[in-house]
């Protein structure tokens, strides 16, 4: 009977998890959106070969107060070795899986959001543990894409880098691997360095980008 229970109510967990919202956004408390905002209804993309991975990626902070879980495969997963990612994170380089927001669940609290300056001007809200303080994940181009942290993954080995990026500023002792892509800045055309399924996805992506924009663009006239 226990065994009966735990398993109902880890069906209802699955299914409060692919719930989204839509037609309403939720505002943080300090005024910028939730990491639950703009998330689509429909189900989240699935794996290259069709199906949904058997083992999706899960991660948290490090005193594991906030967890989350990627029910995807990332678009894409960039090494950046820009000064500013090395500055944020204190290391040489920060590595970045870009994926669609309705692809990451919570499985606890949400984290906390704020917004830190960047060298595009427009400024990134990172995701902290409101705890220990951890990043898990930033937001770039508002609140539908995710770049999640790679190291804040369980098993981060899964997620090794697609491409080097800003590589004119990486340190000069780091050795990079052979047969990985390596940009001195960064590259045009996605199609030159995305999986054909990831440039599927983006095509989905892109018109939900131009309709959260157009709606922004409409609160602030």
């Amino acid at each position: 009977m226990a065994l009966v229970v735990s398993r109902v109510i880890l069906t209802i967990r699955k299914v409060a998890c692919h719930i989204c919202y839509r037609d309403k956004e939720y505002t943080h408390p300090h005024g910028q959106p939730s990491a639950s905002m703009a998330q689509e209804q429909g189900s989240p993309p699935t794996s290259t070969n069709g199906e949904s991975p058997a083992s999706p990626l899960e991660g948290g902070c490090s005193c594991k107060h906030i967890r989350y879980r990627m029910v995807s495969k990332p678009l894409i997963v960039h090494a950046c070795h820009c000064r500013w990612c090395q500055r944020e994170t204190g290391s040489a380089f920060a590595i970045n899986a870009m994926i669609e927001a309705n692809c990451v669940v919570h499985l606890g609290p949400e984290p906390l959001l704020h917004t830190v300056p960047s060298e595009s001007g427009d400024g990134q809200t990172l995701a902290r543990c409101p705890k220990c303080n951890g990043v898990v994940w930033s937001n770039y181009e508002g609140p539908l894409t995710r770049y999640v942290r790679v190291g804040t993954l369980d098993q981060p080995a899964r997620c090794p880098p697609d491409v080097h990026i800003f590589t004119i500023s990486k340190q000069p002792w780091l050795l990079l691997p052979e047969g990985v892509p390596a940009l001195e800045r960064t590259y045009e055309r996605k199609e030159d360095y995305w999986s054909e399924e990831s440039m599927k996805r983006l095509a989905i992506f892109d018109e939900k980008v131009r309709i959260w924009q157009a709606t922004k663009g409409e609160g602030r006239s």
